[in-house]
């Protein structure tokens, strides 16, 4: 919390974000303002949605400091970034960024609300280092409704790509470096988003469906159709990484692709040994080509992104969030992110400087999470010194929907006298 104190210049919310931080990583069965307020012994949950929504604090100087924490405590030369969206189901249409939109956290389209994330991926761990909130055409298109929702009326409409792009960008120009850059079709079939990675010389392995044209030294194929024309004895079996369930072992290929301007290109292909599925990934170096084992293990890390949403949402509330306009969704994000970058480095630095015994698996952030609210949080926050205010919060909660003329609804909360 020392990193992040000078972005406040009052001592309130400097304590109260700390308080706000220390709930996130919490065992509170729901984390929002309301019970994350209750929780910290505060009389009402005006202070938390002040601090997200009205507090003088920027976020983006908190999501700096995250990006520094993350990358000086997991540092790796063979570091790779990744990027992905993530989507949280929504009610109604008054929350920033909502429309009914595809998300992979249901599976389906449903009234969502989309953001891409850049996860710094190193053998120490891996966390979250950037976000970007995606806003539909329905939005951008809407002067007024982004105003109301705290965006710039000037807000224009930028596609996952280029806030992928954007996102890396303001990475390397802090100064930062990562080895490679992966993702999943959504960035690799993007053609502006390559050409901005191969000029600041980013290399990269991004999936590209299976219907992409590359061109070889006998000319131009889908990708589907050079994969039949691999030869048995080019496919290799090598290991994507470790999986819940030991090495995730796949057969490799991988072939040169030619093109005028500077820099090596590479197709590599994956096959599934049960079923024979294919997936298909575009990759460039700026020097020599890079060697399959590399290609397959950047390749293998882009699942390290997944992970993090798991735990993010699941350890550090990423998702829970209740608030409705862009500035109360950034911040709450970015400490979101800083509670799981907590996590993510007590756990490297556990694992290099007390090794597990053979017997016993090496400490996960779960683990380490239930040590710290036993160790920490429960002795600062003794239930006994709590101001209990739940028969506050539901007596004023029905007076709201009993419709009583002294209930006002904060647009980043539930109804408040």
């Amino acid at each position: 919390m020392a990193r992040i104190a000078g972005r406040f210049a009052r001592v309130e919310p400097r304590r109260r974000v700390g308080r706000l931080v220390l709930g996130l990583l919490s065992d509170l069965p729901r984390k929002n303002c309301w019970t994350i307020a209750e929780w910290a012994g505060e009389s009402t949950p005006d202070g938390m949605q002040h601090l997200l929504g009205r507090a003088k604090w920027d976020a983006d100087q908190v999501r700096d400091d995250v990006r520094a924490y993350v990358v000086e405590h997991l540092r790796d030369d063979q570091a790779v970034l990744v990027v992905d969206e993530t989507g949280d189901v929504k009610k109604g249409t008054d929350t920033v960024g909502v429309q009914r939109q595809y998300t992979g956290t249901a599976g389906r389209i449903e009234n969502a609300q989309v953001a891409v994330y850049l996860v710094y991926a190193g053998r120490r761990g891996h966390a979250a280092v950037d976000r970007e909130l995606y806003v539909p055409r329905s939005w951008t298109s809407d002067p007024d409704r982004c105003r109301a929702a705290g965006l710039g009326d000037k807000t224009e409409f930028a596609t996952k790509p280029q806030l992928a792009a954007r996102m890396v960008t303001r990475f390397l120009d802090a100064g930062h470096r990562a080895a490679w850059l992966a993702g999943d079709e959504v960035y690799g079939g993007n053609p502006t988003l390559r050409a901005a990675l191969e000029e600041r010389g980013t290399r990269y392995v991004l999936a590209v469906a299976c219907s992409h044209e590359v061109t070889t030294g006998a000319g131009k194929f889908r990708a589907d159709t050079l994969a039949r024309k691999v030869p048995k004895r080019a496919w290799q079996k090598l290991s994507a990484g470790s999986g819940a369930k030991g090495h995730r072992f796949y057969d490799w290929a991988v072939i040169d692709l030619t093109d005028p301007r500077p820099g090596s290109r590479q197709l590599l292909i994956r096959r599934n040994r049960s079923t024979g599925e294919l997936a298909y990934y575009r990759c460039y170096s700026p020097a020599a080509a890079a060697p399959l084992t590399t290609l397959v293990r950047v390749a293998g890390s882009r699942w390290r992104v997944e992970e993090f949403f798991q735990s993010g949402k699941g350890l550090a509330a990423l998702d829970e969030h209740q608030v409705r306009r862009y500035p109360s969704w950034s911040r709450w994000v970015t400490l979101a992110m800083l509670a799981h970058a907590f996590l993510a480095v007590v756990r490297a630095n556990e694992h290099n400087c007390h090794p597990s015994p053979d017997a016993l698996i090496p400490l996960t952030c779960n683990e380490i999470q239930r040590l710290f609210i036993t160790l920490v949080i429960r002795p600062a926050f003794d239930p006994v010194h709590r101001l209990g205010w739940s028969d506050w919060r539901r007596c004023h909660q029905a007076r709201s929907q009993c419709g009583s003329n002294t209930a006002t609804r904060h647009p980043d909360g539930p109804p408040l006298c």
